[in-house]
């Protein structure tokens, strides 16, 4: 069985059709899924998800990008981490493809999520996105790593360079993979899925962006994560069983989640 460790499916383009999504997840032999918060104002939303169905997850957060929208404490953050359904913080990060400017607001989001997790014990879920040098240095100085106190977590739809991802695991964190790396573009992406350790890798799909080959250019759903674990199988020369198995066992051990 597979899982999707990162979507949105609160999104109006997926809640709409949630019993489809449901089939295809069963169909396609997607066992669970993280729904994953950008902002507070959405955030009941998510966790009504999650509270609903015994095969969602939640995380609490607000996305980089989200400029114009309620700034989170540490303190609210930690409140709402303490429902038995939130298994993560974020998500969270740096992005400085999308906004320009001073970006000391995003900086200083991103220090308060980290210092939530280390509060809560909760991991993180950490976008970064032509900020990787300024992500890994505040993972450090916030201390997120579990050799410095912190819960770990992983680096959600992962794109950067094999350099990025070392320095990420070797903080304890995990990578994840959606659809991107099934593009025939993303070969130096390719390369980090064939060489990190397989008891690193997390998949996702990002639903309702970024759908895998064969449905580039479509919604993504939950239940097209397997396509992205076939593909990283195909890459590695191991069955896509093998694939299922370890990204699964991931998933529960990071998020701390009883089989």
């Amino acid at each position: 069985m597979y899982i999707d460790s990162h979507c949105h499916i609160n999104f109006p383009d997926l809640a709409a059709r949630l019993p489809e999504i449901f089939g295809k997840m069963a169909e396609n032999k997607v066992s669970h899924a993280l729904c994953v918060s950008v902002d507070l104002p959405d955030f009941p939303q998510v966790l009504a998800l999650a509270e609903q169905y015994p095969n969602i997850y939640a995380s609490v957060g607000v996305h980089p990008d989200y400029e114009d929208t309620p700034e989170p404490d540490v303190a609210q953050l930690v409140k709402l981490a303490e429902h038995p359904r939130i298994v993560a913080i974020g998500e969270t990060g740096l992005d400085y493809y999308r906004l320009q400017g001073d970006l000391e607001w995003q900086r200083e989001r991103f220090r308060t999520h980290i210092r939530a997790s280390r509060e809560t014990g909760k991991p993180l879920i950490i976008h970064t996105r032509s900020a990787s040098e300024d992500t890994i240095r505040i993972m450090r100085e916030e201390g997120a790593s579990p050799d410095a106190g912190g819960a770990a977590g992983v680096m959600h739809c992962f794109t950067e360079s094999q350099e990025v991802a070392d320095a990420a695991i070797e903080l304890g964190f995990y990578i994840s993979f959606s659809g991107i790396v099934t593009f025939k573009s993303a070969k130096d992406l390719q390369q980090v899925a064939r060489t990190i350790p397989l008891e690193r890798m997390l998949i996702e799909t990002d639903s309702p962006y970024l759908a895998p080959v064969p449905f580039r250019g479509k919604t993504n759903e939950p239940g097209y994560v397997r396509h992205v674990g076939e593909f990283i199988a195909d890459l590695r020369g191991i069955s896509a069983d093998e694939v299922a198995r370890q990204t699964s066992a991931n998933f529960f051990k990071l998020f701390g989640i009883k089989q």
